[in-house]
């Protein structure tokens, strides 16, 4: 049986080979459907370079947001200090 996970992830496989499939026969023929062919390669090149740049803002908002919200780490001088004191306490 699969799992949820398995099963999401076999999901997501399959609209991206379907997605990059229906991609590449826009570029390379899209006369196959009847479309205006230098037209449809300009939108599909269009539209790939824009979803991109939009992932990768969308990547470096999350990072960004990440970082904007943790909280910092201890200084290693209290670290090391609470390592010591833990050791030096009688069992």
């Amino acid at each position: 049986m699969v799992g949820k996970d398995q099963g999401i992830g076999g999901a997501i496989l399959a609209v991206c080979v379907i997605v990059a499939v229906g991609f590449l026969v826009l570029v390379v023929d899209p006369g196959l459907f009847n479309f205006n062919a230098t037209s449809v390669r300009l939108d599909t090149v269009l539209v790939l370079v824009s979803v991109a740049f939009i992932a990768i803002l969308a990547i470096g908002a999350w990072i960004g947001y990440t970082m904007a919200t943790t909280p910092p780490p201890k200084p290693i001088q209290d670290i090391t200090t609470e390592t010591e004191e833990k050791k030096a306490e009688p069992k």
